[in-house]
């Protein structure tokens, strides 16, 4: 039966033409079909790195890749359950392909696979769900191409529980974007109470440091000039005595790389050997993003989050002394339970006062299974909502004043593949959003540029001849 090529760990699977009649055996074998198959990721930046994985591996196997959106006959999409809507996008993203690809084969994996098995299991349309022990295994799970057809019912690969055992890739992405995203870790040890990724992902484990330099230097070879270094939490990286420091050390010698940049970083583990590091090289970009989440103690102690405030204002003040010019990201919640007015005042205060250039704004979204969903003092929608908006123009605000610090600045900018609103857009080390009007193709080209003006969205200016 079909069905058993779909059970973990069998590569006994026979070969397409034993499914098949003779005749129709010989015209599979005689002139082979092929394939299309569209992927698409939902949520954070290690969802994407892990998708370019996936990407590589159904190519590999003979699949056509196609951009999401476009009729196909396989939709593998890589999912997100930190929020409700996550889950919605990962419903209409099935709904969308199976309107102009009726006959599409649906893969659907993820943390959404992996803590809402049973919802999934009800959705029309699911051909196959693997949860997150068997994700980068995924493609050696599917039909072959050829007989690849829709099931009656979805088959599942699923484990309550997920390996703690470092480990390596399958298979290195082809990154299509000029920052290649590197996987370097997985798994979560900090039980926030509002937050489902350990349950989604499991425990903390790393990648092996042989496995993400060899990758590193197949990207460096392909012509990729900056890393960002991806995973659950990134500052509890180690692997055989290797920290993250340790790790930045190795990959600065990869020959090629002229930017490596952190992915969100969890403030506990900003070590001071890691702002050395910073300060010092000349490749470790001086950029961190670190959630704050609340700028209330009350708030951050129900959150479960091990800091109050003060570590975190004293994290900045620390790291801003020891690295020239650093640049601050940060994550910002709203609507957490019990979140009073002025808890929120709090944390717009101290958003206002620290020297962040930009903040991601969420609204609280109660996820089944997790401790905040029992907690009371719901926080009504409409003033949920009103809080996000006034965090939002704040962050606009701010996009603004450090654009507009950079103006009569010389900066260098890696450029990304084409165009928006008629402008070409890159990024400096300190993550900076430049846009230039040129009519020359400057992807995954370094090229200095004077700032000339400023926006809430990006800089502006021109390039140096």
């Amino acid at each position: 039966m079909l069905a058993r090529c779909f059970e973990p760990f069998n590569h006994g699977c026979r070969p397409v033409a034993a499914y098949l009649p003779a005749a129709q055996a010989r015209l599979y074998n005689d002139r082979p079909m092929i394939k299309r198959a569209s992927l698409h990721s939902l949520g954070c930046r290690l969802n994407q790195a892990e998708t370019s994985v996936l990407a590589s591996q159904l190519r590999r196997q003979g699949y056509a890749l196609v951009d999401f959106g476009e009729p196909t006959d396989l939709l593998v999409v890589n999912t997100c359950s930190v929020t409700e809507e996550a889950e919605r996008n990962c419903r209409y993203a099935i709904r969308k392909t199976l309107k102009h690809s009726p006959d599409a084969f649906v893969a659907v994996t993820g943390c959404y696979a992996q803590t809402g098995l049973q919802s999934l299991r009800n959705i029309p349309g699911i051909d196959l769900i693997v949860g997150n022990q068997f994700k980068s295994d995924l493609p050696s799970f599917l039909p072959p191409p050829q007989i690849l057809r829709k099931q009656p019912a979805p088959e599942v690969l699923h484990t309550k529980s997920i390996d703690r055992h470092d480990f390596v890739l399958p298979e290195f992405g082809e990154s299509h974007s000029t920052r290649a995203l590197v996987k370097i870790q997985d798994g979560c040890n900090v039980m926030c109470s509002f937050c489902l990724i350990p349950f989604a992902r499991g425990r903390e484990r790393s990648r092996r440091v042989d496995d993400i330099l060899s990758e590193a230097t197949a990207l460096a070879a392909a012509g990729h000039h900056e890393l960002v270094l991806t995973g659950v939490n990134i500052g509890q990286f180690s692997q055989g005595g290797v920290t993250l420091a340790g790790l930045i050390d190795r990959l600065e010698g990869v020959h090629g790389i002229q930017r490596i940049r952190l992915s969100s970083i969890e403030p506990t583990t900003v070590t001071d050997g890691l702002l050395e590091r910073m300060g010092a090289s000349r490749k470790l970009c001086p950029y961190l993003h670190v959630p704050l989440q609340s700028g209330d103690d009350a708030i951050l102690n129900a959150m479960n989050r091990p800091y109050d405030v003060q570590t975190f204002i004293s994290l900045v003040e620390r790291a801003t002394a020891r690295v020239p010019d650093l640049t601050w990201g940060t994550d910002v919640m709203v609507g957490f339970p019990g979140e009073s007015d002025s808890a929120f005042e709090r944390t717009v205060d101290v958003c206002r006062q620290l020297p962040f250039s930009y903040f991601h704004v969420f609204t609280y979204s109660r996820r089944p299974g997790t401790a905040a969903a029992r907690m009371t003092g719901t926080v009504p929608v409409n003033v949920a909502r009103l809080r996000a908006k006034t965090l939002a123009d704040l962050s606009r605000d701010k996009r603004f004043a450090f654009a507009e610090r950079w103006i009569g600045s010389s900066v260098a900018v890696l450029f990304e593949s084409g165009t928006t609103e008629g402008l070409r857009l890159g990024t400096t080390r300190h993550f900076l959003r430049v846009a230039v009007s040129s009519e020359t193709q400057l992807a995954n080209q370094i090229h200095p540029v004077i700032i000339t003006g400023a926006s809430d969205r990006w800089a502006v200016g021109h390039i140096l001849n």
